[in-house]
């Protein structure tokens, strides 16, 4: 264990969102890890026009401000991706707001899209673009907002050319009635509205971003389908399954089980990966996936690639592994590949 990850697991004597504070203001003086060297070239992997040095991604909710893409960067990751940033600032719900389920190795939260608004991240973002690396913004819609699509048009509009990659999260259960937009109509104008801007923005600019969706792992049957039929109809480039969980495994043991929110880490590994898997099926190819939920290892990460993912990003478990995870993770799935035959990701993805 490295002394950062000590210093990770040094701040759980602290309230998990104060932790979470300390850590990101760790970053921004420059006390995080840096891994030296290049990577692993079997990691490397091309997902949707964007060239990763590795295919293990930061996920939403780590650097809601995009105060320290260029750290985690540095800490090994091949991608990161900043928010969910709103048009607007807002304060999210009221503390306690987060919980460590620390028999689980789980989280949950409700933090209600807290953050600082689009104007600070805007000006975050033309601050380090300089700097290389691939750094994404997920974007979403102000809890008051009167049109919550508008606000994810203009989350795109504002932070075009400023960001590598666009991802719409409508999967948050923390901001009431925001998984509607999953249901095909919804979808279809969310996506279709995007779809205008991001043409718009291509003739005025001359260049083009990829944009993801990011679903929900609780889908009916039937939902799948829908919304992979809906993003290709869109053009859109790829979708990361998934976010948290709103279901609640008989297997939890922590005192915090019940409290309300998202549930992610360890206990939504099994549950995301078949839904991964659902979504590889339904996609035949046309939509690049990134596997989210539970990984904390690299079979964990492995396992959501040989369901279909081409690219797999992390957050939770970092609180109970340490920033220096990612380096563990990276290190275990080369050897995991190599071990049986494949040269590359792009050749394991699927192939469970």
């Amino acid at each position: 264990m490295s002394f950062h990850d000590i210093v990770a697991r040094a701040l759980h004597v602290f309230d998990p969102e104060d932790a979470h504070g300390w850590a990101i203001r760790g970053l921004k003086w420059g006390l995080g890890p840096r891994e030296g060297g290049p990577d692993d070239p079997i990691l490397s992997v091309t997902l949707a026009g964007l060239d990763l040095p590795n295919c293990v991604g930061l996920a939403a909710g780590f650097d809601k401000n995009a105060e320290v893409p260029d750290a985690m960067l540095a800490a090994g990751f091949g991608f990161v991706e900043a928010g969910t940033v709103t048009p607007l600032a807002q304060a999210g719900n009221p503390r306690p707001r987060l919980f460590r389920l620390t028999e689980d190795q789980a989280v949950i939260n409700r933090m209600g899209f807290n953050n600082g608004g689009l104007e600070p991240f805007v000006q975050r973002l033309k601050a380090r673009k300089s700097k290389g690396g691939v750094v994404g913004a997920n974007i979403g819609a102000n809890k008051d907002a009167a049109d919550r699509i508008q606000d994810y048009v203009t989350g795109l509009t504002r932070l075009w050319g400023l960001s590598d990659y666009f991802t719409a999260n409508i999967s948050s259960p923390n901001t009431p009635g925001l998984r509607a937009l999953q249901t095909k109509a919804a979808l279809e104008e969310l996506l279709g509205r995007l779809s205008e801007t991001r043409e718009a923005l291509k003739v005025a600019s001359g260049a083009d971003y990829p944009i993801f969706l990011k679903v929900a792992p609780d889908l009916e049957d039937g939902e799948v389908e829908a919304i992979v039929e809906t993003v290709v109809g869109a053009a859109l480039d790829a979708i990361i399954v998934s976010n948290t969980t709103i279901a609640r495994p008989d297997t939890l043991k922590s005192t915090f089980a019940g409290e309300s929110g998202g549930l992610s880490g360890a206990p939504l590994l099994a549950a995301s990966t078949q839904v991964v898997k659902r979504f590889h099926a339904a996609a035949a190819g046309r939509v690049a996936l990134i596997g989210a939920g539970g990984i904390a290892s690299g079979a964990d990460a492995y396992a959501k690639i040989r369901a279909g993912a081409r690219a797999v990003q992390l957050y939770s478990a970092l609180v109970y592994g340490g920033p220096g995870l990612v380096t563990r993770i990276k290190r275990d799935l080369a050897a995991r590949l190599r071990a049986d035959g494949f040269t590359a990701v792009e050749d394991a993805v699927g192939a469970a």
